[in-house]
């Protein structure tokens, strides 16, 4: 007896750590209120991508690579060359088996469909004609969408106890699978056990699995689409906080409770399939020829891009930085939509320069805007909240209050118009007075919703000692501890949009998919703060006294620039201001004619427009074309155009003591790029996994995520038109080449303190480089903390010794 105990208690530990396993392969989603960029295949990050790429093949169906006859196209028309397609070959393991001449002929025949493995509802469907899987789909859609809701729904589900024990509640007295025909499933789940735990291990006793399931736990969360991100996502935020949850868990019992009871009613029409499916999972995962050639094809088209990219850094200089004081310094989020435009005011006054620094300007703050009691989480999602503030009218509660009373209001309103008793007689009784908001709305004049005008303030917990620190850490950070200008810009990111239910994707992902605003006025105000200079001097930053810190918004579907002069204590004179309006007005303009280049059917005129339309589904096109991060000193990139694909970070090591600021680059806004670039990576190449789909076709839902039509899967990831222009991909999938100026012994001893960073590097999900002092990519990462000369100096000496 105590030996059978023994035997169950590791077939259920196994079971727990599989099942553990596949929720952490499952990456998370935020909801629309504060939508970040998230790596897709953040669970697979200590895998190559042709792993990954077979791994998905075998479960999603999906190939990680685009069709053949794009990279052909590229060979065509000289974009890749015979020195790409080579360098990509001597990068494989597999070299020795594939050469030049067979990679080229791959290039022009399109692999074979990839199928994935079929589920036990799939396979039921294939016996018996009848869609289970959209049953499937379509009953947890229905569910989840009421237990998750964030507010838009009338009624909420009951949070009881958790997922799985709100969905046994629903789902016992569920009558629509019945009626489509899977008899006694109210049963089956009331006969369920009442934990999680114990429904995936009865789960899978019925369905024969053992201890090890191998792919099936994963596909199973995959096939329920954005839910399951969701639900990982309340798992990621609750870890990052110290706490544990397991919603994403109670899903998979949820999904394996359809497949157990679907089994248990046709076992005799799918047992052999279904017998050599399960062997099918546990096989190890390899990549197969297909897969190959797609994985040197991407290395091919990764090798072209750096190989632009090095010709451009080692370029010399379109022009030189005046030694002077410049007058104004304007220090940008690294989001590469901000390159394009520092290259143009640069370009307006040799007076202007410019910075780079990620968007929530090193406050990673919690912020309450005015008359709101919703915390703001305005930092990057990987870390905590440091410092808390609050928009607030001095001595003015009534306007608090009132601005609270007309948002209940506005709330209750909109309750009325969608409650299903007052609906109907709401359209007849009120709908000829939104004629008015119809007509203004439909030719463009109406707008989104801008930055508080209330000037956000620390929390008064935060004291002198405390925000002397926080000064000094960021301008460091910042590389900025000395040459201060007379004016210093601090400009956040946001977009302002109407009708788009993806409009914080397209603000800063460094501030939580928030608006820059608040952390770029915070930032100002500390450094204008007296008693803090008074400390930073003491520390050895001395900022010179007439120096004025501004803060600013920097509106990126229209490149227009907030700026926020009235949060000063002290008047500045109107011809300054005038002058630094003229010099970002000047910028915004040759930004919108570079921009509308990119943009389908935009011309310079019209950028502005486009950003009010509320039919239009590209007002602009995100980060879409990213594809580098360069660490550097701004005399690395300045006057170069890279053409907004590049996240630029100002850094200079000799500053650097201990290399800490390297270290936190490396850790946080590498991460960060990262994200973001694979996720326009597998919404390009994989969007019927990772994508939203088709904005036209999009609900929301839940007021966290977004549908198809009427309801089924949550889709998560970017929508099909922040891709695709309808005609050609506006996004090259390329992994992200990362090029810093630093010792590469200083990043290899980094790396080693860090796994997680490593293993991006280690696997290839990202592409290192260090540059010299001509500004050459003069060192590549080749994994395992060993580095490869990419010097031409250093290439010709591989050339001579392989001739001779």
């Amino acid at each position: 007896m105590t030996e059978m105990t023994t035997i169950d208690t590791l077939h259920g530990e196994a079971l727990a750590r599989a099942a553990d396993q596949a929720v952490r392969a499952i990456p998370p989603a935020w909801p629309l209120t504060a939508t970040v960029a998230v790596n897709p295949f953040l669970g697979q990050i200590s895998e190559t991508l042709d792993n990954t790429a077979a791994r998905l093949a075998r479960i999603g169906g999906v190939r990680l690579a685009l069709p053949r006859k794009y990279y052909a196209d590229q060979i065509a028309k000289g974009e890749i060359i015979d020195e790409d397609l080579v360098a990509a070959l001597q990068s494989s393991t597999l070299f020795n088996r594939i050469d030049l001449q067979a990679l080229k002929a791959a290039v022009a025949e399109e692999p074979q469909p990839v199928a994935a493995l079929p589920t036990i509802a799939e396979l039921a469907a294939r016996a018996t004609g009848k869609d289970w899987p959209g049953l499937v789909s379509e009953r947890i859609g229905t569910f989840a969408a009421g237990f998750f809701d964030q507010g838009q729904a009338l009624w909420a589900a009951s949070r009881r106890n958790g997922l799985y024990a709100a969905w046994r509640a629903f789902a016992t007295h569920d009558l629509t699978p019945e009626i489509l025909g899977l008899k006694g499933f109210s049963i089956h789940v009331d006969e369920t056990p009442e934990t999680p735990h114990g429904a995936i291990e009865r789960a899978a006793v019925s369905l024969g699995l053992g201890a090890e399931p191998g792919t099936y736990f994963h596909q199973l969360l995959l096939t329920v689409g954005g839910w399951a991100q969701y639900a990982r996502h309340i798992q990621f935020k609750a870890e990052v906080e110290g706490r544990t949850d397991t919603t994403a868990l109670e899903l998979l019992a949820i999904r394996l409770v359809f497949e157990e009871a679907l089994y248990a009613r046709h076992k005799a029409a799918i047992e052999s399939e279904w017998q050599q499916v399960r062997r099918s999972h546990v096989e190890p995962v390899s990549p197969d020829f297909d897969t190959v050639i797609d994985g040197l094809l991407q290395v091919a088209a990764e090798r072209a891009a750096q190989r632009k990219l090095a010709a451009t850094l080692a370029a010399p200089a379109p022009i030189k930085v005046a030694e002077l004081r410049p007058v104004l310094q304007a220090a940008f989020c690294i989001d590469v939509r901000s390159e394009v435009f520092r290259r143009a005011i640069e370009s307006v006054d040799p007076a202007v320069r410019t910075l780079g620094f990620a968007g929530f300007f090193g406050l990673g703050a919690s912020h309450k805007g005015f008359a709101s009691d919703v915390s703001e989480h305005r930092l990057p999602v990987l870390l905590k909240p440091s410092v808390f503030s609050c928009s607030a009218v001095d001595h003015d509660e009534d306007a608090d209050q009132q601005a609270r009373f007309s948002a209940r209001a506005t709330r209750a309103w909109g309750r009325f118009k969608l409650a299903a008793v007052s609906s109907f007689a709401f359209v007849e009784a009120m709908g000829p007075v939104y004629a008015g908001k119809l007509l203004r709305d439909g030719l463009g004049f109406g707008k989104g919703k801008g930055p508080d005008a209330a000037k956000p303030r620390f929390a008064p917990s935060l004291d002198l000692d405390t925000r002397a620190v926080v000064a000094e850490t960021v301008l460091k950070a910042m590389s900025l501890t000395e040459g201060f200008g007379r004016f210093v810009l601090i400009s956040g990111h946001g977009a302002n949009v109407v009708n788009n239910p993806y409009a914080s994707a397209l603000h800063c992902g460094a501030c939580g998919g928030y608006a820059g605003d608040v952390n770029a006025r915070l930032l100002a105000d500390l450094l204008n703060d007296r008693a803090v200079r008074e400390k930073l001097a003491g520390n050895g930053i001395s900022i010179p006294a007439d120096t004025v810190f501004l803060g600013g918004l920097h509106d990126t579907t229209t490149d227009s620039v907030t700026l926020f002069e009235d949060d000063l204590e002290n008047d500045i004179l109107p011809e300054d201001i005038v002058r630094i309006r003229q010099w970002l007005a000047q910028a915004g303009s040759l930004t919108r004619a570079e921009r509308a280049r990119r943009l389908p059917r935009a011309t310079a005129d019209r950028v502005i427009e486009r950003s009010k339309d509320w039919s239009e589904v590209r007002p602009e096109l995100g980060l879409a074309g990213c594809r580098a991060f360069i660490a550097a000193p701004r005399s690395r990139t300045a006057g170069r155009s890279l053409e907004g694909q590049a996240f630029l970070h100002d850094y200079v090591w000799k500053k650097d003591e201990g290399f800490k600021i390297l270290e936190l680059i490396l850790t946080a806004p590498v991460v960060v790029a990262s994200w973001i670039s694979l996720q326009y990576f597998g919404s390009s190449v994989a969007p019927s996994l990772f994508g939203a789909g088709n904005k036209l076709l999009h609900n929301v839902v839940g007021g966290i995520g977004v549908v198809e039509g009427n309801g089924g899967n949550l889709r998560a990831g970017l929508p099909w038109q922040s891709v695709h222009d309808g005609e050609n991909f506006v996004h090259e999938p390329l992994r992200l080449t990362v090029a810093v100026d630093a010792p590469k012994e200083a990043i290899s001893d980094i790396l080693k303190r860090h796994a997680q960073v490593r293993a991006l590097f280690d696997n290839g999900w990202l592409h290192l480089f260090t540059l010299d002092e001509q500004g050459q990519m003069a060192w590549r990462y080749a994994g395992n903390l060993g580095w490869t000369d990419t010097r031409p100096s250093a290439a010709s000496d591989v050339e001579q010794k392989a001739a001779s």
